[in-house]
């Protein structure tokens, strides 16, 4: 199954629409929606990297009814792709072809539905959701205070931090897929491995439950200040980034091949791997996204060379070259 960051290119580095799909995008044939739309809509703003181009088509709808009509009507003519908090994401300088799909307020409800068991909207922060679970005395959730992401992100990648993932925690989710069909996926259905789903591109994750435990909500406070103290402490989080841009190979840790490689402070362009903790790219201030990927190309060659291991990307490289 192909990732979003792997969708084909044609020579010249832009997407190979075909004449009907371009028709649909200079005419796009959805009406009756209550959201917002817009068409050309630039994207650097909305990501941690504040780098990249432009989507094609920008919806961000009213609420989950509003979201299956503008997709049902949208019939799968065109690329669909759900964009969060943009923590972990890569955004190529030509933009995105299709339409993005953000997840606004509608979408960022988190309630305590009884036997520790949380329900979340697909746009809700990992701060929300581990707090609301640490106020309703439930433990196990805490980790999901350290991936800065939101719900839909987490889910669709199995992010994790600090000894756990999302596969431990999920009992489902549901998912708009991009012709409109909702589904609920229980988490079996999602086929979790490293980072990884099955789930199809185009599918947007609209709402998830977590299982928990029963907890002392001051326990489960201490355990989430040590996990942000120790973000704070180890990662450039106030700097343009994108979170962890590799993930680790088996019995590894990515950043110590890279820092090995003699990567640490490395440059190319506005891009800079990270002196604070080298498994991050930054945006020193003017970087294009094509020095952040270029960047990261680099660090696998010399990685690659030096080790022999072939770093995987972590971080999700969308749209056009």
């Amino acid at each position: 199954m192909n990732q979003p960051g792997d969708w084909a290119m044609s020579d010249d580095g832009s997407a190979p629409f075909s004449e009907v799909e371009e028709n649909v995008v200079a005419n796009l044939p959805v009406s009756g929606f209550r959201g917002k739309l817009t068409a050309n809509a630039p994207l650097a703003k909305l990501v941690w990297f504040k780098s990249g181009g432009a989507a094609d088509w920008l919806f961000e709808p009213a609420d989950g009814e509003d979201l299956q009509n503008f997709l049902t009507q949208l019939d799968g003519q065109l690329p669909v792709m759900a964009l969060g908090l943009g923590s972990n994401m890569i955004i190529r300088d030509g933009g995105v072809p299709g339409v993005v799909v953000r997840l606004g307020k509608a979408f960022a409800q988190v309630e305590d539905l009884g036997s520790q068991i949380i329900e979340c909207g697909g746009g809700a922060s990992g701060i929300l959701v581990s707090s609301t679970a640490r106020d309703a005395g439930i433990a196990g959730l805490e980790f999901l205070r350290g991936i800065p992401g939101t719900v839909g992100g987490f889910v669709r990648m199995n992010g994790g931090a600090y000894g756990r993932e999302v596969a431990d925690v999920l009992i489902d989710c549901i998912v708009m897929m991009s012709d409109g069909n909702c589904i609920r996926l229980p988490v079996h259905d999602l086929q979790y491995s490293y980072r990884h789903s099955a789930l199809s591109d185009g599918a947007v994750i609209v709402s998830a439950r977590f299982q928990g435990s029963a907890g002392d909500p001051a326990e489960i406070g201490k355990e989430m200040d040590r996990i942000a103290q120790a973000r704070e402490g180890s990662q450039p989080l106030r700097s343009k980034t994108g979170g962890s841009t590799f993930k680790n190979p088996d019995g590894q840790k990515a950043w110590q091949l890279v820092d090995a490689a003699g990567c640490r402070g490395l440059k190319l362009g506005g891009a800079q791997v990270s002196e604070k903790h080298t498994n991050f790219l930054i945006n020193t201030g003017d970087a294009t996204s094509a020095d952040i990927e270029g960047l990261g190309e680099l660090v696998r060659d010399k990685v690659r060379a030096h080790s022999g291991v072939a770093l995987e990307w972590e971080i999700m490289r969308v749209g056009r070259p």
